[in-house]
């Protein structure tokens, strides 16, 4: 059985759904209508495992990072999504999405963005597949993540500033709903993360699940068996978690790790632990997990990671968190810090301030020698240098 999949109606156990204005109905009908005959289509797969091979470059390597293992006493595999184009795992779900948008007839792709990994792989499939691109993202993640505004300005989208409340991820994602409302009948909303109405959540770890599809054969080659004792991934809204965990879900042989922005420390009002300290409401269309305010409003999250600063988090990890599936570490900005800094001398690989995170979470870890670790590198880090340069300036 099937513990944490989806269900029928779009639900993981309480979490999910789609709460949507009536303005969006008729599009969210016809998306969950499509979406599991379009990417279960031979044709599809064909074209989206083609491009994965031959424009992103897939599969992504499993890399045994000796120094890192002998430092916590484990096998350490990092699987390396920084090394995709566009520097992250982000361009999976992009491909994905654009294909079946296609598909659907449209032609106009809108999407939000934090970090700007997501912008940028929207961007770049969008230059790819001679669609519109219309991205929104906060002003103040605009401000410091300018290379990757750049870039979508040359790929030839349109970057729409967010100036709205704390001008993050979180603005980001009203105001590109708000612009799908008035533009729904050309349009297609490409979410970036495993969140939103259905089927948003379940068609992007579909999307992403060729990350632990790829683990297991990777696993099978390197250590003739075809899972890990422990997965380990970093949780914002939840996309590259999603793409790790999705074949391990229903197999508690493997251990689910899960590391949020922890920002300033759980006691301050600084930090995006959303698994940790939220409570269920609604958030863009699902239900799940908010840090929020005494009247039910969603509450600044903060995080150093512009990806991680979200007040929500995926419904599925809202339910894994419930059912104990998973174990949850807030990782806050210092220990992330310090845990690329450690990767960087040890295995000469500079990570994503959002990849930081799970690294974080090996220090609180207690291994075997014997324990297989898989830890998800989601992103690389030359977006974030500025970051890790001024800190603790």
């Amino acid at each position: 059985m099937k513990k944490y999949q989806v269900n029928q109606e779009g639900y993981y156990g309480e979490f999910g759904g789609a709460y949507i204005p009536e303005v969006l109905k008729p599009r969210i009908d016809e998306l969950r209508n499509t979406y599991l005959q379009v990417l279960e289509d031979e044709s599809f797969q064909r074209e989206f495992h083609q491009l994965l091979r031959d424009y992103v470059g897939r599969p992504s390597p499993l890399y045994l990072a000796h120094r890192l293992s002998e430092k916590y006493g484990c096998k350490i595999y990092l699987k390396r999504e920084d090394l995709n184009h566009t520097g992250a795992h982000k361009i999976n779900n992009a491909i994905g999405q654009a294909l079946l948008a296609k598909r659907m007839g449209k032609k106009h792709i809108i999407a939000e963005t934090g970090a700007g990994q997501h912008g940028v792989a929207t961007a770049t499939v969008c230059a790819l597949m001679d669609m519109k691109c219309t991205i929104f993202m906060g002003k103040t993640d605009m401000e410091r993540q300018r290379v990757n505004v750049e870039k979508m300005k040359m790929l030839g989208a349109e970057v729409v500033p967010a100036t709205s409340g704390t001008m993050t991820l979180n603005d980001a994602v009203n105001e590109a709903l708000q612009y799908w409302c008035s533009h729904a009948e050309d349009a297609y909303y490409l979410i970036g993360s495993a969140v939103g109405p259905h089927p948003y959540p379940d068609m992007v770890a579909r999307l992403q699940s060729v990350i632990s599809e790829e683990i297991r054969k990777q696993l099978m080659e390197q250590e003739g068996r075809d899972y890990p004792d422990y997965l380990i991934a970093c949780v914002g809204g939840g996309s590259n978690a999603a793409g790790t965990i999705y074949h391990y879900l229903d197999d508690e042989r493997v251990k689910i790790v899960l590391a949020e922005g922890g920002g300033k420390g759980l006691e301050t009002n600084q930090t995006a632990a959303t698994m940790l300290l939220g409570k269920t409401g609604i958030l863009h269309g699902a239900k799940t997990l908010i840090i929020q305010n005494e009247k039910g409003e969603p509450e600044e999250a903060y995080s150093i990671s512009p990806g991680l600063d979200y007040p929500g988090v995926g419904p599925l990890y809202a339910h894994l968190t419930q059912q104990k599936r998973a174990s949850v570490f807030a990782i806050n900005d210092d220990e992330a810090i310090r845990a690329a800094r450690l990767l960087t001398r040890l295995e000469g690989i500079i990570p994503a301030l959002e990849s930081s995170h799970a690294l974080g979470a090996l220090e609180k870890m207690d291994f075997h020698p014997t324990d297989i670790v898989v830890l998800t590198v989601s992103g690389r880090g030359d977006k974030d240098i500025e970051t890790y340069l001024n800190y603790g300036k």
